[in-house]
């Protein structure tokens, strides 16, 4: 029942991710078609405009699970902007405070920072990476939350069968498997700056190979190649051997008579 459950709020999660792809990828490209602002923008606006700040203040939180990397920017008129990054690099983990930087702004949000040395790090409010992390969070939960509906349904129908039991606990744990391959996927293709493109290119072929297995793991569960010859369960103390039989004793010799001959034990008459 809990891998039932769990099932369907990874399923949920991951076709709510699936929906915002589209949106996201729009917003990306809005973004990369925006032009520069003319001057200040004196109300949110779509075009890029440029802005100087001042480090006061750079967190990157990392020992707090729950707050986001974070920094306060000051402009030159004194006032400040509370800014959160989705990342702690490459710029806001070298910021130090009275630091100078460059600030995007578009549509009213920082977006983007860039340092002295020409570094870029998008803000939680930038667009650009959402696409992909919409699509990687789609691909790894999609995919799980399926194979833990199938599986926890399977375990659940099938109750006190060993071999469906097993081959439903081989399905639960491959969907878990492929979505821990999405989420590596998803980790290289945003620390190396791939493509979109390059998350179904690498995952793809992984999640074959991985259903592979597992349908050679079910077939294996339902013909029982997986059961242990013996039950499991607590195993007492070894009964000690019987003890051994003794012989049987052998009928005594017949004493000789005193002429030399044998008195048979059994007599009878001519």
């Amino acid at each position: 029942m809990v891998w039932l459950l769990v099932g369907v709020v990874v399923l949920g999660v991951g076709v709510a991710s699936a929906l915002q792809v589209r949106g996201a990828l729009e917003r990306e490209r809005e973004y990369r078609a925006a032009s520069e602002c003319a001057s200040v923008p004196v109300t949110a606006s779509a075009c890029l405009w440029e802005q100087e700040f001042t480090v006061r203040s750079a967190d990157t939180n990392r020992r707090e699970r729950n707050r986001s990397p974070e920094a306060v920017l000051v402009l030159p008129s004194g006032k400040t902007w509370d800014v959160t990054f989705r990342q702690t690099g490459p710029v806001l983990s070298e910021m130090e405070p009275d630091d100078e930087v460059v600030g995007v702004i578009w549509h009213g949000r920082v977006v983007e920072i860039r340092d002295a040395d020409g570094r870029r790090q998008q803000t939680s409010d930038g667009p650009v990476g959402w696409p992909a992390d919409r699509l990687g969070g789609a691909l790894a939960c999609i995919p799980g939350g399926l194979a833990a509906v199938a599986g926890g349904l399977w375990a659940l129908l099938a109750r006190g069968n060993r071999r469906h039991a097993a081959a439903a606990t081989v399905v639960r744990w491959h969907g878990v498997a492929i979505g821990a391959a999405a989420l590596l996927t998803l980790w290289a293709q945003s620390g190396n700056d791939w493509p979109m493109w390059a998350l179904p290119a690498i995952w793809g072929p992984i999640t074959l190979i991985l259903l592979a297995c597992m349908t050679g793991f079910v077939i294996a569960a339902l013909r029982g190649e997986l059961e242990d010859d013996e039950p499991a369960g607590p195993r007492g103390p070894t009964p000690p051997p019987p003890p051994p039989t003794p012989p049987p004793a052998q009928p005594s010799p017949s004493a000789p008579d005193s002429d030399g001959s044998r008195t048979s034990p059994v007599s009878g008459s001519g």
